[in-house]
C-alpha cells in the first residue's frame, strides 16, 4: 500500500535548554558523588520520561523537605524554591544543592533588589506553578502580588501605586506578557520593569521557531508534559500563528492519528524539558505511517551553557 506524502517541518531550536540540561546533570553528578538515594524536592524538570530515568538511577522525588531524611543530600528543582526551603535545610544541617535555573535566580535577585529599594512587586505568572511559588517566596507575604491576565491588572490592590516594580515567570508566552506589561504601565505609569526581559532566551527562541513553521503546517505536535508551562505555551503560540490544529503529546503513543487524517504537512517541536529521544520517537512514528520529507526550520542557534554548583565539582 502506497504511503501518503507528508512534509515534516522540524523546529529549531527545540527541546532541552541549558537550565534543564544543568539540572539533570546536577542530579546525575550528585548520585555519582554521594550514591543513592539522593532526594529531589519537586520534579527536577517537568518531564515524566526524565524523572522516571533519574528515579531508576536512585533519585527519590518528594514534594516537601519534611519528606527528606537529615542524612541524605537533597536537590532543589530547576524551577526554584521559596527562600524558607534552603533556610530549613541549613537549620537541619542537610547537604543541599540548588538546581534552580540561573535565569530564574536572576529574577529572584531582581525581586529582592527592588524590595530592598522599598518597592512592592507585581509578578506576572501562573498561580500554583512551582516557579511562581519560588519567586513569590523570596519575599515576605504581601510583598509580591500575582497577576495572570490583563483583567487581573485592573483589580490588583497595591500598597502605593508610585512604589512598584514587576517581574515575570520565565516560561510565559511572549505575546501574552507584552499585553499584561502594557496594562500594568497604563495603570501604574511609574512601575519599574526588569533591566532585561525575564522571559528566558530558550522560551523566546522556541516560540519564534513555532511562529516560523505554523503558517506552513496543517498541524503541529509539541512534545512535552501537560504540567510544563513552556510546552503548553508552544501549543497556544502555534494555534495563534496560523496552524489550525496543535496538539501536546508526551510520547508517540499519545498522538491522536484520527485528528490528523488527511494532513499534508506537520510541524514538530518540543518544550525545554523534553529530551531529543522523545522527539525522535515522534518523528519515527510519522515516518512509519507516511512517506516523509523532513525540513529543518532554524530561527536561532543556542550555545548557552551553565556551570554546575562547585560542591559537585569538588571531590567527595
Amino acid at each position: 500500500m502506497t504511503k501518503q506524502s507528508l512534509t515534516l517541518y522540524l523546529a529549531a531550536p527545540r527541546g532541552f535548554c541549558a537550565g534543564v540540561d544543568r539540572a539533570i546533570k546536577i542530579v546525575e553528578m550528585a548520585l555519582e558523588k554521594w550514591g543513592a538515594p539522593v532526594y529531589v524536592r519537586h520534579e527536577i524538570v517537568h518531564n515524566k520520561f526524565v524523572v522516571d530515568g533519574l528515579r531508576d538511577k536512585g533519585a527519590v522525588f518528594v514534594e516537601e523537605l519534611l519528606e527528606c531524611p537529615d542524612d541524605r543530600p537533597v536537590i532543589f528543582s530547576a524551577h526554584g524554591v521559596p527562600k524558607a526551603v534552603p533556610a530549613a535545610a541549613a537549620k537541619r544541617e542537610m547537604i543541599y544543592v540548588d538546581a534552580t535555573c540561573p535565569l530564574v535566580s536572576k529574577v529572584h535577585i531582581e525581586a529582592q533588589r527592588h524590595s530592598d529599594n522599598g518597592l512592592q512587586m507585581i509578578m506576572i505568572g501562573h498561580e500554583g506553578h512551582p516557579e511562581t511559588i519560588g519567586t513569590m517566596g523570596q519575599l515576605p507575604d504581601g510583598e509580591v502580588l500575582l497577576v495572570e491576565t490583563v483583567e487581573d491588572v485592573a483589580t490588583v490592590e497595591v500598597r502605593d501605586p508610585e512604589r512598584l516594580a514587576f517581574v515575570t515567570q520565565t516560561t510565559l508566552s511572549v505575546d501574552d506578557t507584552i499585553d499584561i506589561v502594557k496594562a500594568l504601565q497604563e495603570r501604574f505609569p511609574g512601575i519599574v520593569g526588569p533591566h532585561k526581559e525575564d522571559i528566558c532566551y530558550a522560551t523566546t527562541n522556541r516560540q519564534e521557531a513555532v511562529k516560523a513553521i505554523a503558517p506552513k503546517c496543517d498541524a503541529i505536535m509539541v512534545v512535552g508534559a501537560p504540567n510544563s508551562s513552556n510546552s503548553k505555551r508552544l501549543v497556544e503560540v502555534g494555534a495563534r500563528a496560523g496552524c489550525d490544529y496543535a496538539q501536546l503529546v508526551q510520547r508517540a503513543t499519545d498522538i491522536d492519528w484520527r485528528a490528523l487524517n488527511g494532513i499534508k504537512s506537520i510541524g514538530i517541536t518540543a518544550g525545554a524539558s523534553a529530551p531529543e529521544v522523545l522527539i525522535n520517537e515522534v518523528i519515527d512514528a510519522f515516518k512509519d505511517r507516511y512517506d516523509t520529507t523532513v525540513e529543518i526550520v532554524e530561527t536561532a542557534v543556542e550555545n548557552v551553557e551553565f556551570k554546575v554548583p562547585r560542591v559537585l565539582r569538588e571531590p567527595a
